[in-house]
């Protein structure tokens, strides 16, 4: 399970860092709302990582300067690795959302839930780019497993 989690966080690191590549050089052409999008995505990681190693959070749509998203992202998938070897897939972790309501739920289904919700927003950013006529980021997990 360890291994495959590994392979789902590289896919996520990956993908991210062709996302935010293709913004820094092309940021005139993106939307406000891919550009809040792509921000939300590495927030978002660094939410449920900070949940699960009890750190300061990010705001959920805080917009990151341009120059910090791919140190953003790496920082974010290291965190996520030491928790991979370092947590119990099982461990709950308690948390609050940012609605202020209280929950829990396995590390096994925090990461599960990012990875997911990356995949979801990137898919979105796929469609906004096609709108303002850039070629979108094929994203799919089977083309990153063929191209590795």
């Amino acid at each position: 399970m360890k291994e495959y989690f590994q392979n789902l966080l590289e896919y996520n690191l990956h993908y991210n860092q062709l996302l935010i590549q293709n913004f820094l050089v092309n940021n005139y052409v993106w939307t406000e709302k891919s550009k809040n999008l792509l921000n939300h995505i590495l927030n978002a990681h660094q939410i449920w990582n900070a949940r699960i190693l009890n750190q300061d959070t990010f705001g959920v749509w805080q917009i990151n300067s341009d120059g910090k998203l791919l140190d953003i992202n790496q920082s974010n998938f290291e965190n996520s690795i030491k928790i991979l070897n370092e947590r119990n897939f099982d461990e709950i972790i308690a948390y609050r959302n940012s609605k202020g309501d209280d929950f829990q739920n396995s590390i096994q289904e925090i990461l599960f839930h990012f990875i997911n919700h990356s995949t979801y927003h990137r898919g979105q950013i796929a469609m906004l780019m096609k709108q303002a006529g850039l070629e979108p980021i094929n994203t799919d997990y089977i083309f990153y497993k063929r191209n590795i």
